[in-house]
């Protein structure tokens, strides 16, 4: 399929909805189909850097990966998060594009705008993943060239940072053997599914500190992350998945349904009571990847987006096969990637970890409990640093957040944010983005 450009951002767009919006950037955007396997369509959209000064050539190119698996970034990352415009098609002031360059990728085949022909080209680890994105990126820079001297991070969210460590990783290998011609810079980690177990077993223990469960359901959140922890230790991944779904359930039991992705928001029209006969993976893609694909959202996307865009086959559906990719991962789902971090440091690659005080799916304490695993030559200097607090830059005197660096590791601690930092904290985010990037 060929190349979609416009010099003039949601211009078309504008018109296509009657509402005569401006255009919210001076710069360009492109995007495109790369078929990474036989039968296996990724989609990705780029938008170039927003600035007046200096251009986008003189900043970073950002690739986001959202989480799920099964979230689309074209869709949530972009417009709920931080792309030009969010979902109600107004400027976003706390946009990634005034810094960098940004391009989002909808992975693992089948999430957003990408699609299969057949069931048997959804992918079923993150090997497959990372190997799939190799193929896309190769592409990616070979389309767009002059990005390839342009410093080139990563970040992601959630699942969508077990996906970046592996790519990362494959990305190192790919440069080192000339497979790929870009300047990978490092990788931020966000609110990420690094080490799952980790996850589930501060669950009970973050929860209580918070007042957010009493002695008996402390007892009962505990018990329940103890069966997912036999299941893994016994290297039965799916059987932990489907633990895993079951302690949620006993969380919300006990908490009177506490959202999962920021634990001081809650809407009860939005709470996901499992029906009887459900299977944990229609239970977990209601939990997990429907919230990704609300209905205003979709609405946009399959509408006006589409549209615009003008590449979209005419069976595929965006966040049609989300949940076929989440159910195919499943045996992936709680296997860990410490390792893969630990390889990434050992081969001097920038790693940012980053974290909502919120979150609660993937705390921070479950995410402190793995850097702790790390074999990181440098992690007993860095556990001996004391962190650095950073003002809020949306309240000036406040607190925003805390971060500690050392060598190639650095660690960001997001107060007041859940799971989506950048939807709670998006002034913070920014300027998180800019350190990480070395703009400020």
């Amino acid at each position: 399929m060929g190349l979609a450009e416009t010099s003039t951002l949601f211009l078309l767009l504008g018109v296509i909805l009657g509402k005569g919006l401006p255009s919210p950037l001076a710069g360009k955007e492109a995007w495109n189909y790369v078929e990474v396997r036989d039968g296996a369509h990724m989609f990705w959209w780029l938008y170039y850097a927003d600035s007046q000064a200096p251009g986008y050539m003189d900043l970073p190119l950002v690739m986001w990966l959202q989480g799920g698996p099964g979230g689309s970034g074209s869709g949530f990352g972009n417009f709920e998060e931080i792309g030009p415009l969010n979902r109600d098609l107004k400027p976003r002031n706390t946009s990634w594009v005034q810094a960098a360059s940004v391009l989002f990728v909808d992975n693992p085949v089948g999430t957003g705008f990408s699609y299969t022909d057949r069931p048997d080209a959804y992918a079923t680890d993150v090997a497959t993943v990372a190997s799939d994105m190799i193929v896309l990126l190769k592409h990616f820079f070979t389309e767009k060239a002059e990005f390839q001297n342009v410093p080139f991070y990563i970040f992601s969210e959630s699942y969508g940072g077990k996906m970046a460590a592996a790519i990362s990783l494959e990305l190192t290998k790919a440069i080192e053997q000339g497979a790929v011609k870009c300047r990978f810079a490092g990788v931020a980690l966000g609110d990420s599914w690094i080490s799952p177990l980790d996850s589930v077993m501060t669950w009970g223990p973050y929860l209580y500190t918070t007042s957010l469960l009493d002695d008996y359901g402390l007892e009962d959140v505990n018990r329940a992350a103890e069966d997912v922890k036999r299941a893994v230790e016994q290297q039965q991944f799916k059987k932990a998945t489907e633990l895993w779904s079951v302690a949620e359930t006993v969380v919300e039991q006990n908490t009177n349904r506490v959202n999962f992705y920021n634990i001081l928001t809650q809407d009860p029209d939005e709470r996901v009571r499992s029906s009887a006969g459900e299977d944990f993976i229609a239970l977990q893609t209601r939990r997990h990847i429907r919230p990704l694909h609300s209905q205003s959202l979709s609405a946009l996307m399959n509408g006006p987006i589409r549209k615009k865009l003008g590449i979209i086959p005419q069976n595929v559906t965006w966040g049609g096969q989300a949940e076929e990719v989440f159910s195919y991962m499943a045996g992936d789902f709680m296997r860990p990637v410490v390792d893969i971090v630990d390889q990434l440091l050992s081969a001097g690659v920038n790693v940012t970890v980053y974290n909502g005080q919120l979150d609660l799916i993937v705390d921070t304490m479950g995410q402190e409990q793995w850097v702790k695993q790390l074999k990181w030559e440098g992690l007993p200097g860095f556990n001996k640093l004391r962190w650095t607090a950073l003002n809020d830059p949306a309240s000036p005197g406040l607190t925003g957040a805390f971060y500690k660096t050392h060598k190639n590791f650095a660690f960001y601690w997001i107060l007041r944010a859940g799971h989506m930092i950048p939807s709670d904290q998006g002034p913070m985010a920014l300027q998180m983005l800019k350190m990480i990037t070395r703009q400020a």
